[in-house]
């Protein structure tokens, strides 16, 4: 249908909308004002990723169109995709098969434009701080620069760079992805134009030599970046194959930053249906802890049901099976691989809402498989319903539909944080090192420390922690798959996102910038001679 006709099913006045032809359109935030609805929020999650393939989004999507299937009203609330992955490894990520929201070429691409906006203001910034720098009227030292720059593609050669090359202000620097954008976060956790405002001017770009803290409001720009960030801040609208809205808005990477969409897209479907299902990635060790220590912390949010995905395909090789026998039955295999689900289980079962595993069915999974799971999922008192969003789309996703509108039938308590953020940064990473990921403990190298020290000498400290780890295991280490036990985890550097209110720890080898893989997915896309996008 219309984007227009779908608008007006889910209540938003035509006046609220600004149309980007007839597929997509970006809605003011006066359609919060007065709601129609006040939906119950179910997030979703997923186990370790593998790459088996798990189908989180594609989940999230099946899922909303199976509460429409089943009589309910559901909206989808969805981070954009990055042109990063899209044209890297995984080559997309707008759901697939029958469940996917669409257009789905234009979403993975420049879609309404947001991206090259919030990386055109971050690059401002830059740009404007670089000039001070030569004027010499800005009071950072260059060698306490912290603000990089970004941009919207995988490129390892521009981590790390030098400016000014032989000049008098040459320092060493480097690229972000666009996702790690510190103004990414702030679009992504502000309410209201007035509130990504005060976020923009709070933002720390480095530090006098005697450690006083030199906020972005001091170069005078905040104006110029909201005029970049005007039309971006609106939500954008779209639908999935079966005519269910979704407010698909912000993309922070769960491994690098903070990995929600923005919280007026999730106000958005909150407003406009019964359930609102928002999905934070990768796994819950990331995105699900974040979603529930950052973005509700922020934004006042309180989910009432979490679904965990998961997938017999990925279990077996959390199992210790070999990615090109995973269609082979291995019952031994899966057996040993529920430990990653468990351990993704005990986790969301600290925030104290009710959990739901979805079972994301592929062709080559056996009954035999498929029971082991579901029966181990009875035996710890969890639903499990087994969900063919791919190949069915919302009758695929029915049962999953009532085992989680069930579930969120019951009033639960809120959740309450795993940690106070005043109680320091050290604090709050060994509980989330040992609670969330199961580690033993936390190690903080010299130059961590050092951060550690400055943000608190300078009063910029007592803010929530968003980790920086790898998504391909519960460690800080690549190649520890399952449950891993007896390791510590390893904080390299710190870095402060004072606008968006977190710091952010880096652990592992984990950096901001992600690489191309030795066959990008770039190679496989095309344009055909009628103009259509083929390869994504």
């Amino acid at each position: 249908m219309s984007i227009a006709h779908l608008a007006t099913k889910a209540e938003i006045n035509p006046q609220h909308l600004v149309f980007y032809g007839t597929d997509k359109a970006k809605v003011s935030p006066q359609a919060l004002t007065n709601p129609p609805r006040q939906g119950k929020l179910i997030l979703v999650s997923a186990i370790t990723p593998t790459p088996a393939g798990e189908g989180k989004t594609t989940i999230s999507i099946g899922l909303a169109q199976g509460l429409r299937h089943t009589g309910r009203l559901a909206a989808l609330a969805l981070r954009q995709p990055s042109m990063g992955p899209v044209f890297g490894r995984k080559g997309g990520a707008t759901g697939g098969g029958k469940s996917t929201v669409q257009p789905a070429q234009s979403i993975n691409l420049h879609f309404t434009g947001d991206f090259h906006a919030i990386t055109s203001a971050h690059n401002l910034l830059s740009s404007v701080l670089d000039n001070a720098l030569h004027q010499g009227s800005c009071r950072i030292a260059p060698e306490h620069v912290l603000w990089r720059r970004v941009m919207d593609v995988n490129d390892r050669a521009l981590r790390r760079i030098v400016t000014d090359s032989g000049g008098r202000q040459q320092r060493a620097t480097g690229f972000d992805i666009t996702a790690a954008s510190e103004i990414m976060a702030c679009f992504c956790l502000a309410e209201s134009r007035d509130d990504l405002r005060t976020m923009l001017n709070r933002i720390v770009l480095g530090f006098t030599t005697e450690g006083e803290p030199v906020r972005a409001s001091e170069l005078k720009v905040t104006g110029a970046l909201l005029a970049l960030l005007h039309d971006a801040i609106l939500p954008n609208l779209v639908q999935s194959v079966e005519g269910v809205p979704a407010f698909i808005h912000g993309g922070p990477f769960a491994n690098i930053a903070h990995g929600c969409n923005s919280v007026l897209a999730t106000r958005m479907a909150l407003a406009h249906a019964d359930y609102a299902i928002t999905e934070a990635g990768f796994a819950f060790d990331l995105g699900g802890e974040k979603f529930f220590h950052i973005k509700c912390r922020r934004a006042g949010l309180d989910p009432a049901a979490i679904v965990i995905v998961a997938t017999v395909r990925a279990l077996k090789m959390h199992g210790g099976a070999a990615l090109e026998n995973l269609t082979d039955s291995d019952p031994a295999a899966l057996s040993s691989g529920l430990e990653n689900l468990a351990a993704h289980l005990d986790s969301a079962t600290l925030f104290r809402k009710p959990i739901v595993v979805a079972l994301n069915r592929f062709t080559t999974d056996t009954e035999e498989e498929l029971e082991i799971v579901k029966s181990w999922c009875g035996a710890r008192g969890v639903p499990c319903a087994v969900a063919d969003a791919f190949g069915q789309g919302g009758p695929g996703c029915a049962e999953l539909a009532d085992l989680v509108a069930n579930a969120t039938a019951t009033p639960t308590p809120a959740h309450q944080p795993l940690y106070r953020p005043e109680d320091g940064a050290r604090h709050a990473i060994q509980t989330i090192a040992t609670k969330i990921y199961g580690a033993d403990g936390v190690h903080f190298s010299p130059r961590a420390e050092e951060k550690i020290h400055l943000f608190e000498r300078s009063g910029v400290s007592g803010l929530p922690v968003c980790m920086a780890k790898t998504q391909n295991s519960l460690s800080d280490d690549t190649t520890k798959l399952g449950r891993p036990h007896g390791f510590n985890i390893t904080v390299r550097d710190l870095e402060i996102a004072a606008g968006a209110g977190f710091l952010i720890a880096l652990t592992g080898t984990l950096v901001r910038m992600p690489a191309l893989p030795k066959f990008p997915a770039a190679e496989r896309i095309d344009v055909n001679a009628e103009g259509f996008i083929t390869g994504i």
